[in-house]
């Protein structure tokens, strides 16, 4: 009896070890197929991992493919960008920029007695605060006063441009590098070059935007610490524009900051399409409009004599009542054009008909208001 029972347990672990081989084998199939159907379920698999491409990982990462058709980015690019402010696009704004950059090529030309390039990188829009922490250092940066806005506004010149402009206006030779020696503060020379370079700037500037408004752009400080060339409060929002001089083998960059409450009074005039546009106007359909009122017909009465009477004195009126006016056939008679009192005159008779040669123009209580 015991070799039974002995052999009936042997024979249940065998079983007991076979159906444990089965579902493993069953496990394995199911994961091997999940495998082949879903390739995110093999890369996050425990038994199991699948690298990335680097097609994948540039897509995870928003990194652009370089045909410059994703502008916003996307993936984990575009949840960082998330953050930063993004506004109205101004299309006269980069009309002002172009030609500032025609009259810089110019003035800078004859400021220097050299070969000058300037061109406009891009306009952006930045938070205030996060541009001044981005400024690379040592720099230059001046602060002016739009007179006209009553506001301010920002100019930063890289150290690359600095030490450029500073070798050419002291006679530099042309085809060597300017030389640079960070470490230090800049000198009183330096300042002066720099700042009589950035009068021309401005100059041009003012320039520029005379022709949709005259303003004047007046430098006021030169600062070499962002944080005394604070204008505007960290979080406002402001225009950066990046521009490009090229001397030869030399150069540098000019960031002109502009915050939104500085351009807020002719903001309106920055929205335009072209130069010229009126918002809200069309001088066409005015000047067709008002060919048309003057070929308008309009009805005019003439009134004798107003009289106040009694509502019950009106309603006993009968056949052959006599109302009495307080005039002669000497008074002058007003005509008016619905409510309105128009004109007055003299009533007479012309070709068998009643007429009214007008003789003084009625002034409306609505004038008197408006004049004073």
């Amino acid at each position: 009896m015991a070799d039974e029972e002995g052999q009936e347990m042997a024979e249940e672990e065998v079983d007991q070890e076979a159906m444990m081989a089965e579902w493993e084998a069953m496990a394995d199939a199911e994961e091997g197929g999940e495998d082949e159907d879903d390739p995110m379920a093999a890369a996050m698999g425990g038994g199991s991992s699948r690298v990335l491409d680097q097609s994948e990982i540039d897509s995870l990462l928003g990194v652009d493919d370089g045909d410059g058709s994703d502008e916003d980015g996307h993936g984990i690019k575009a949840i960082l960008n998330s953050a930063l402010v993004s506004y109205e696009r101004l299309p006269m704004l980069e009309v002002v920029f172009d030609r500032l950059v025609r009259m810089m090529s110019t003035s800078l030309r004859n400021f220097t007695s050299d070969n000058v390039e300037v061109s406009l990188d891009n306009i952006t829009s930045a938070r205030f605060g996060d541009y001044l922490n981005s400024i690379p250092l040592p720099a230059m940066l001046a602060v002016f006063k739009a007179e006209e806005w009553d506001n301010y506004g920002l100019m930063v010149v890289d150290s690359a441009l600095i030490y450029s402009i500073v070798d050419v206006l002291l006679g530099g030779r042309r085809g060597t590098a300017a030389m640079r020696i960070e470490g230090r503060p800049y000198t009183t020379i330096e300042r002066n070059l720099v700042e009589r370079m950035m009068h021309v700037v401005l100059s041009d500037l003012s320039a520029a935007f005379d022709p949709l408004s005259p303003v004047t752009f007046r430098f006021e400080r030169l600062e070499t610490n962002p944080r005394f060339a604070a204008i505007a409060r960290h979080g406002n929002a402001a225009i950066v524009t990046k521009l490009r001089i090229d001397m030869e083998d030399r150069g540098g960059r000019i960031e002109l900051v502009l915050p939104y409450a500085t351009i807020e009074p002719v903001r309106e005039l920055l929205l335009q399409m072209f130069m010229g546009e009126k918002f809200g106007r069309d001088s066409i359909w005015e000047g067709h409009l008002t060919a048309e009122l003057w070929q308008t017909e309009v009805h005019l009465q003439g009134v004798l004599d107003t009289v106040e009477l009694k509502l019950g004195d009106i309603l006993n009126w009968t056949v052959g009542s006599r109302l009495e006016l307080n005039s002669s056939p000497d008074s002058k008679v007003d005509l008016h054009c619905g409510e309105a009192a128009m004109f007055n005159g003299n009533m007479g008779r012309r070709n068998g008909q009643i007429a009214v040669r007008i003789a003084d123009k009625l002034i409306r209580q609505t004038d008197v208001e408006d004049d004073a």
